[in-house]
């Protein structure tokens, strides 16, 4: 698999996980959990488009 290709998978990933943390947060009153979930669900996105800069330099 591509690295770009990886980045993508990857840093979708982290932003489902991080949208789930981030919600359950929000359900149980939790704000740290809720904060860890918005930085993962950002971290994700970064990866995300890491890989389509990465992809873009591959071409």
């Amino acid at each position: 698999m591509k690295s770009s290709t990886r980045d993508k998978a990857e840093g979708k990933l982290h932003e489902v996980k991080g949208k789930v943390k981030e919600v359950a947060g929000k359900l149980t009153d939790n704000p740290k959990l809720e904060a860890e979930g918005t930085g993962e669900k950002l971290a994700g996105k970064v990866q995300g488009k890491i890989g389509k800069i990465k992809e873009v330099l591959d071409d």
